[in-house]
């Protein structure tokens, strides 16, 4: 069974929804998006992974910005960087600019990642790697059944809010809405204390 071409989800809009639900509706749904100094570093740091291109390192062969995607889970997108390696192997990369941490969204994001490999190449993609740029270290993510079945949820529930095509209800500021470059068009502060919404009720806390 293969999900309708109209609901197709977008790889990106996953690790948006698990940072913050809102933000994810302002991207997708109203087509909302404002560069600020973080989107800017990040954008610099995957200037190279965005050219399509086929590179080796030894008897490894390393593909950027490959098109993925999932007939079954109607996902499309592509990944940073992919690794072939002579044993078989099949790593996704992602490249995220600040220091080495776990973060729930990008572990997301590369799951679903993964997901469109096994189905596109038929092979199990059992783990993959974060290159956090400002440390100039990779973080390993093991696609255990827990990451697989959080990140099938996840697919759902965007879709869902995709579907609904309206915005979650603004919630008083948090720590994420600082490094936001939607926060001026979000105004979360202004909006949550006027509807006295709970700061902890609808979003999805990213960093734990």
């Amino acid at each position: 069974m293969t999900v309708a071409e109209e609901m197709t989800v977008l790889i990106s809009a996953l690790e948006h929804y698990v940072y913050c639900p809102r933000q994810c509706a302002l991207i997708h749904v109203e087509g909302i998006f404002t560069e600020n100094v973080f989107t800017l570093q990040g954008r610099a740091i995957h200037e190279h992974a965005d050219e399509s291109l086929t590179t080796w390192e030894g008897t490894t062969r390393i593909e950027r910005a490959l098109p993925l995607w999932s007939d079954r889970l109607g996902l499309l997108g592509k990944a940073d960087v992919v690794e072939f390696h002579a044993d078989g192997r099949v790593v996704p990369i992602e490249y995220k600019r600040g220091r080495k941490r776990a973060r729930r969204a990008v572990d997301v994001q590369l799951c679903a990642q993964a997901l469109c490999l096994e189905e596109m190449l038929g092979v199990a993609v059992p783990a993959g790697q974060v290159f956090h740029h400002a440390s100039h270290q990779s973080r390993a993510v093991a696609f255990t059944a827990d990451v697989r079945a959080e990140t099938e949820v996840v697919i759902a529930d965007v879709r869902a809010l995709l579907a609904a095509g309206c915005l979650p209800p603004p919630l008083a500021a948090d720590a994420r809405c600082p490094d936001c470059s939607l926060v001026e068009a979000c105004q979360p502060a202004l909006l949550g204390e006027c509807r006295g919404a709970d700061p902890h009720a609808l979003f999805i806390i990213a960093e734990e």
